[in-house]
């Protein structure tokens, strides 16, 4: 049914929940899957106000998590780290490798990028673009 599937992580427990959720749908239908991880380059002033470096590293341990989620279960992962707005680069993204479905978490950001932001990111892509979504929540539940 789905033959390539994306997953969006932010390196939190929502989106490892997600990832899981992705993985599983993964196997049973021996999809490929692509894991990304978004760096802001901007802040909600528009200014370089986030630590760009920082953020490439939480991106690669994130990807890492997916990576070794993935290989529990024998499923291979295309890793991609990606700059700018992270609902449009998972867009653009979706666009670019063909996906078929998109797995997200919700409630990934807490404190002020929560609040700064004009609603969450999963709701933004769910939003903007025409291919499958699926909304893992959840988070914090055994």
């Amino acid at each position: 049914m789905y033959r390539r599937i994306l997953i969006p992580t932010d390196g939190s427990d929502p989106s490892y929940l997600a990832a899981e959720e992705a993985l599983d749908l993964a196997e049973l239908f021996d999809a490929t899957v692509d894991a990304l991880f978004v760096v802001e380059q901007s802040g909600p002033s528009g200014h370089w106000d986030f630590e760009v470096e920082k953020q490439e590293e939480v991106g690669e341990a994130a990807l890492d998590r997916v990576a070794e989620l993935a290989a529990e279960r024998g499923v291979s992962v295309d890793r991609h780290l990606r700059r700018g707005s992270p609902a449009e680069e998972i867009v653009d993204a979706a666009g670019d490798y063909g996906t078929e479905l998109i797995v997200m978490g919700t409630q990934g950001r807490t404190g002020f990028s929560r609040i700064a932001t004009a609603g969450s990111t999963t709701e933004r892509v769910v939003r903007l673009t025409e291919i499958p979504t699926l909304v893992v929540g959840g988070a914090g539940e055994d």
